[in-house]
C-alpha cells in the first residue's frame, strides 16, 4: 500500500478538481445536473482513482486505476473545451485549466511509464 498524499500527481489533480468545482459554481442553473456535474465527477474521479489505485497494495492495480485516472483527465479536457465554447467559461480560464489538466495527464503518463518498467 502507497501513502496517495506523498504524490505529486494526486496533489496537482486535488487542485485541479477544487478549480473545476469552483468554476462550475458559475455555471447557469439548467447546467447543474448536466456538464457542471459531468465535470464535477470527472474532475474527482482523477485523484479518487489514484487513491484507490494507492490502497490496493500492487503496481499491477495501481496501473490499472492510474489508467482510469487518466481517462477521467481525458474526458475533463474535452468538457473544458464545450464549456468554453458555450460561454459558461471565459478563454483565459479555460486556458488556465487545459493547462493544469495537461499536466495532470503528463505527470499521469510519466507514472505509468516509470510503474510499467518495474512490473
Amino acid at each position: 500500500m502507497q501513502d496517495y498524499r506523498k504524490l505529486k500527481v494526486w496533489e496537482k489533480a486535488h487542485l485541479l478538481c477544487l478549480a473545476v468545482y469552483r468554476a462550475t459554481a458559475n455555471f447557469p442553473k439548467h447546467e447543474l445536473y448536466g456538464l457542471a456535474s459531468q465535470m464535477q465527477r470527472s474532475s474527482s474521479s482523477v485523484p479518487t482513482n489514484i487513491v484507490e489505485g494507492c490502497g490496493l497494495g500492487t503496481n499491477k492495480e495501481l496501473l490499472k486505476f492510474l489508467h482510469y485516472a487518466m481517462g477521467s483527465a481525458k474526458e475533463l479536457e474535452y468538457q473544458l473545451l464545450l464549456s468554453k465554447d458555450l460561454g459558461y467559461i471565459t478563454e483565459q480560464l479555460f486556458a488556465q485549466l487545459s493547462v493544469e489538466v495537461d499536466e495532470v495527464q503528463r505527470m499521469l503518463s510519466a507514472l505509468i511509464k516509470t510503474l510499467k518498467s518495474r512490473t
